[in-house]
């Protein structure tokens, strides 16, 4: 079971790297500013090893023993907290629903706690807060600096990067720095999701935790992340190196402070709202009637609360061998599920109604 726990957390800490932290060099080589994609993962492997080894073991503290009691913590338990984390990113995976692992983790340590009634729930609180609070700061911080850099790209052609000169060679190394930056923050924050619960029963030691959790991410990211690096460098073709630098300058700055703090935050969807505070400095609040921000609040509902559903009802089936817990749990899914699909073929048919002048 010791070799079990370890193993699923490795592994863990493998998809991280693939899913999460490749995308963070995204902006670099989607501008061209690294044009070799094994170039580019080796720089995030190189980040990513370096912010988990070097400053991961703040939040490595949180998820070991700042959301439940580490006497709480023994082998099953956290195989049943990475086992939840990684059932749900990998059901997510397969329908295509893009969940943050840090929420993901944190649900499912929670799981635990209220299946025990055993519950930090002010530091979760604190956890909570920052989660709606950070994705503001980034869009907020990300506008204000899109707008400027609209109105000097407009002044002057230099700062879009054109021609090939000096002025450009600056920017690119800004840009794959900003991208270091990121990987840098990505494994500061992101591979405590994967050791926090080993640290916390005392499997691993944190700094052994860190260094072979640190080698796993960015593992994942070489072997890994090249399609996550490829698909998403596309996406941002048609941003400027500034623009680039500011939305990987804006995430690593803000994970790196929230790792300090030993705050897991989820990277993802603070880079996304900088993306949508550049896009709406650019477009204006166009942006917002595509549903991107309903969106995000969605997967930042759905994340920790799947996992916390998963680790809850393992924790009852396994531990407490509490059965018929599962059972209501599968009844409130498919009432849930039911309910939704009444509510749909309802609004569809009074659709129809007033399309065929029976309604107003």
């Amino acid at each position: 079971m010791l070799f079990l726990a370890i193993g699923i957390a490795l592994f863990f800490a493998m998809n991280i790297g693939a899913s999460g932290a490749a995308a963070t060099m995204g902006a670099a080589y989607g501008s061209g500013a690294v044009k070799n994609i094994r170039t580019a993962l080796l720089i995030v492997a190189a980040g990513v090893f370096l912010g988990a080894y070097l400053g991961g073991g703040e939040v490595v503290k949180t998820l070991g023993s700042g959301i439940i009691p580490t006497d709480l913590l023994d082998v099953n338990i956290v195989i049943i907290i990475l086992l939840s984390a990684t059932l749900t990113l990998f059901g997510a995976n397969i329908l295509g629903i893009p969940l943050s692992t840090s929420e993901v983790t944190v649900g499912s340590v929670v799981g635990v706690g209220v299946a025990f009634s055993v519950l930090y729930v002010q530091n979760v609180l604190v956890i909570v807060s920052i989660w709606l609070i950070i994705p503001f700061i980034a869009f907020t911080f990300a506008w204000g600096i899109g707008r400027l850099i609209r109105h000097l790209e407009r002044r002057d052609p230099r700062w879009r990067g054109a021609g090939n000169g000096r002025w450009r060679k600056t920017l690119v190394i800004l840009l794959i720095g900003a991208g270091f930056m990121e990987a840098f923050s990505a494994g500061m924050n992101n591979v405590a999701n994967a050791i926090g619960p080993l640290v916390g029963a005392g499997i691993m030691s944190p700094a052994s935790g860190l260094l072979w959790g640190g080698l796993f991410v960015a593992l994942g990211a070489i072997l890994l992340g090249g399609r996550v690096l490829h698909t998403n460098g596309k996406k941002i073709t048609n941003m400027s190196l500034l623009q680039g630098i500011t939305i990987s300058g804006t995430g690593g700055l803000l994970v790196i402070i929230a790792s300090i703090f030993g705050i897991p935050v989820p990277l993802v969807q603070i880079t996304t709202s900088a993306i949508i505070g550049i896009g709406t400095a650019d477009h204006g609040f166009r942006l917002w009637q595509k549903g991107i921000t309903s969106r995000i609040l969605l997967v930042w509902l759905v994340s920790p609360l799947l996992s916390l559903v998963v680790s809850y009802a393992l924790v009852k089936l396994f531990i407490q061998n509490e059965p018929f817990t599962l059972v209501g749990l599968v009844a409130l899914f498919i009432a849930t599920m039911g309910a939704r699909s009444l509510y749909d073929s309802v609004r569809r048919e009074k659709g129809w109604v007033n399309e065929d002048g029976g309604g107003i």
